[in-house]
């Protein structure tokens, strides 16, 4: 490879990378805002932030520049946004009135279980094969989830929740995020050209309106209503082998 390709390729690779770095710097915000009592503002962050999540590795591989190093670098990022985190917003929200230690495990739980789903996740990973499905809850869900709850509650009752409802919801996600349940890509569009992504590139767009004008009564029974519907469909094809798993999932691995 030449010179010229080189600086080619670094120009290509430069789109997704940046974008991984804007998840991470989001993230990083988050932490401060939610330490100032910002909930708020932070949530809107990490939303953003999954945002850039879901579009660096689609557009990685729409330019063929798709590495292990990206795919390395796009955990780092996850760990800031979608593992450090949850675990500052449950501590800073949900924990008061426990002791200390226990709050600080419970609080440890989204950094502890997100981590290790990473880990497996950049395993199994293959840069170059793009799946419809993961093994495990992605933390970019788990993370808007608890999001969710809070958003939910603010708009219903003007105040973060029941703090014991919220450790409930972060050990059950924490589960699912090391879970064998295999949840299907979120969103499933892709760049390509073709009805099927038309379709679920508007229905996106969509979602993303209608977040933006409803925000808590939205996002919370979608994202719920996703977590569900995968759990149940993974009950109803367990006993089959993988490859059944993988034809239950409709959309074509090649479109994610």
């Amino acid at each position: 490879m030449d010179k010229k390709e080189k600086r080619k390729l670094a120009r290509k690779r430069f789109i997704p990378n940046f974008l991984t770095v804007l998840n991470m710097f989001l993230g990083f915000i988050s932490i401060g805002l939610i330490m100032e009592g910002e909930v708020v503002q932070a949530g809107i962050f990490i939303l953003i932030a999954g945002l850039f999540d879901v579009f660096d590795g689609k557009i990685a591989r729409m330019l063929g520049i798709s590495s292990q190093f990206g795919v390395e670098f796009d955990s780092m990022a996850d760990t800031v946004s979608f593992c450090v985190v949850p675990s500052v917003l449950v501590y800073q929200l949900y924990v008061a009135g426990l002791p200390p230690v226990l709050g600080a495990m419970y609080s440890f739980l989204p950094l502890m279980f997100g981590t290790i789903r990473l880990a497996k996740f950049n395993m199994d990973q293959n840069p170059e094969i793009a799946k419809s499905y993961t093994i495990g809850l992605s933390t970019p869900i788990a993370t808007i989830t608890l999001f969710a709850y809070l958003f939910f509650n603010l708009e219903v009752s003007g105040d973060h929740g029941d703090p014991r409802t919220a450790l409930v919801l972060v050990a059950i996600l924490g589960f699912l995020m090391v879970s064998s349940v295999p949840f299907s890509k979120f969103p499933l569009f892709s760049f390509k050209s073709g009805a099927t992504n038309s379709f679920l590139l508007i229905s996106f767009i969509l979602t993303i309106i209608s977040l933006a004008i409803w925000q808590g009564y939205v996002l919370l029974p979608l994202v719920l209503f996703y977590i569900s519907w995968n759990i149940f469909r993974w009950m109803a094809v367990q006993r089959h082998p993988t490859e059944e798993i993988e034809n239950s999932f409709e959309i074509d691995k090649n479109q994610s």
